[in-house]
């Protein structure tokens, strides 16, 4: 019985014999969905390919040497730099070198372009941090290559082929690094080098046009003139006294001539005397010369002179040796006594005499070369001091243009000494590079060998496709039922209808036709199952022995 299509009645509530009635008109509609997608997901699952995994822990060693006595030449943190160094190795050429290398995806290079089959690859490789703290992320100890590939070989090699890389193009990173870096200081400094010179230039041109000009060369200029003027005071003072005792020995010259000439007028006394030999008279006059020169010197300078000392020196050791020439002539008289007297006591007087007027021009001669060198010396002083009087009153008023040469000096000097100091920690860095004493990778863990393929994970696809055949099953089931707007047994007739109902005549088939009816579907279904089966074992079969 039809209800009114015209009135809207509202469904009743089910109980657990409405959907047990529900399960068994649709239980066809239900295990067929799910036998469906189970083999579909066995099937698929065991033809889909293996997918094994290599994994190889790389190592950041840090910088042997502590980093306050030799600075790092690279300042980006390690997290970028693996970063940069990742990008670099999963580009387009180098991974399209590893494809061809090891023969990877011949499969994929026959159907797809080999942009494609690169961003297939670049998916498959993994590069994962270990063991980072949530608090600094850009410090990392270590860092995991992933590749997964259906070859387990294979993807050992790949992963081993691309930790070498890591460390090959650390290595690079870090050597190019310090070598650019100590590249660049060193161009700074030359540059650097080059402005100070320029600057030393400019300045020793000022320094060569203004000379005793410049405003610090000042109170220098004073003082130089004050003491050339004390110079030439104490010059004019010597002067005065040379004068003054040229004076005195041209009395004494006069007197000592005027003697000589009383002494020639004067009649000779005979003496028995043996004559002088000539060696001695040759002593007696070295002695008078160092005697007169001795004085001389002791009128320019003090006793404690050097040149004084020595002529005293001079003069004992020449004394000792005229008394030893004496000693050797009287010893000669006392052996030959009959000798032929001479008179020499009045040669003897005027030898004297001569002596001493000799002494004296020499010290007069001395005198004169004294005042005539103090003179010399007086007058360049004054023309000395009057050059400086000169550049002290032309003092030139360019202070300022002096001052800006010299701060332009000074910070040329500090950036040449600063840029100086930067490249010496550049090449000290450098050589630390080179001796592998900075931040290195090394391998950690080397590249494994999988035992066991990571996909597709069976264990988990299979019951996950029955659940969805299942539940399909289901959604078919309540989607007919929901269609299915008849009245299906006397709990929807008394709900819909409000009738009391007296009683309820049962459905008469044919007993052969419902038997034939069942036994067609155990059949079907069974068939299916069977079939079902067959399909699952036989590919789970072909898995197997493809592995072996």
């Amino acid at each position: 019985m039809q209800p009114n299509d015209s009135i809207s009645v509202p469904r009743r509530s089910l109980d657990v014999e409405d959907y047990i009635d529900i399960l068994r008109r649709h239980k066809g509609w239900i295990f067929g969905p799910f036998l469906f997608v189970l083999v579909a997901t066995v099937v698929g699952v065991y033809l889909w390919p293996d997918s094994y995994e290599s994994k190889a822990i790389i190592r950041i060693t840090p910088q042997q040497i502590p980093e306050n006595m030799i600075p790092s030449a690279i300042n980006q943190a390690l997290s970028d730099r693996v970063t940069a160094m990742q990008q670099v190795i999963l580009s387009r050429n180098v991974l399209t070198t590893i494809i061809k290398n090891f023969g990877l995806y011949k499969r994929e290079q026959s159907r797809m372009p080999m942009e494609d089959v690169v961003e297939e690859m670049r998916r498959k490789v993994q590069i994962i941090p270990v063991g980072v703290s949530s608090g600094n992320s850009r410090n990392i100890p270590a860092f995991q290559v992933i590749y997964s590939y259906e070859d387990r070989i294979l993807a050992q090699r790949v992963v081993q082929d691309l930790t070498t890389r890591f460390l090959d193009e650390s290595i690079r990173n870090r050597t190019d690094a310090t070598f650019q870096t100590a590249q660049f200081l060193q161009d700074e400094v030359n540059q650097a080098k080059k402005e100070l010179d320029l600057t030393e230039t400019k300045l020793a041109e000022f320094r060569m046009q203004n000379n005793g000009k410049l405003p610090d060369q000042v109170e220098g200029n004073l003082r130089q003139m004050t003491a050339l003027n004390s110079q030439v005071a104490f010059l004019d003072s010597q002067i005065n006294r040379a004068q003054g005792d040229r004076l005195k020995f041209q009395s004494e010259l006069t007197i000592m001539r005027e003697r000589l000439l009383a002494l020639k007028k004067e009649p000779e006394h005979v003496i028995a005397q043996t004559p002088k030999s000539e060696k001695l008279y040759e002593v007696e006059r070295e002695v008078a010369a160092l005697e007169n020169a001795l004085s001389v010197n002791r009128q320019r300078f003090t006793e404690t002179h050097p040149d004084v000392v020595a002529t005293k020196d001079r003069l004992e050791i020449v004394k000792k040796r005229r008394d030893e020439i004496v000693k050797d002539e009287e010893a000669k008289r006392a052996a030959a006594p009959n000798v032929k007297p001479v008179n020499t006591l009045q040669v003897r007087e005027q030898r004297e005499v001569e002596e001493n007027i000799q002494r004296i021009q020499s010290g007069i001669a001395a005198l004169d070369a004294q005042i005539e060198q103090h003179g010399k010396e007086q007058r360049r002083n004054l023309d000395m001091a009057r050059a400086f009087q000169a550049r002290i009153e032309s003092a030139p008023l360019g202070d300022r243009v002096f001052s800006e040469l010299l701060r332009e000096r000074e910070m040329a000097k500090t950036k040449y000494l600063e840029m100086s100091s930067k490249l010496g920690k550049a090449q000290v860095a450098k050589e630390m590079e080179a001796r592998k004493q900075g931040e290195l990778l090394d391998i950690l863990d080397p590249a494994s060998l999988a035992t066991k393929p990571t996909d597709p994970k069976r264990e988990i696809v299979i019951p996950i496709g029955a659940a969805l055949g299942l539940l399909l099953g289901v959604a078919i089931a309540g989607a007919r039922e929901m269609k299915n707007t008849s009245l299906k047994n006397l709990k929807d007739v008394r709900a819909y209808t409000q009738m009391a109902i007296l009683g309820s005549i049962p459905l008469l088939e044919n007993d052969f036709v419902v038997r034939r009816r069942k036994r067609l579907a155990w059949l079907g279904w069974t068939t299916a199952s069977l079939a079902s089966v067959v399909v699952m074992v036989g590919s789970v079969v072909y898995y197997y022995a493809k592995q072996v």
